[in-house]
């Protein structure tokens, strides 16, 4: 399992980003949410689509599985 993390600040395409730790791309703990431990990074995605429904999105390069063009 992993920790997952939501990045609070949107990209310029308006992904809010999922990120796995550790991630070189990780957001600044004052801009990030906590999701938990998963074993999927797409169970993360479910999670952090609780928060944004339509901009979550996994980190192209953390959660590559999960992420979406």
């Amino acid at each position: 399992m992993a920790d997952y993390y939501l990045n609070k600040n949107a990209q310029p395409n308006g992904d809010n980003e999922v990120h796995k730790d550790p991630c070189d791309w990780m957001p600044l703990p004052a801009n990030r949410i906590y999701l938990g431990s998963f074993d999927k990074c797409q169970d993360a995605v479910m999670a952090a689509r609780k928060h944004y429904p339509k901009t979550a999105n996994g980190c192209k390069h953390c959660s590559k599985a999960c992420h979406t063009t």
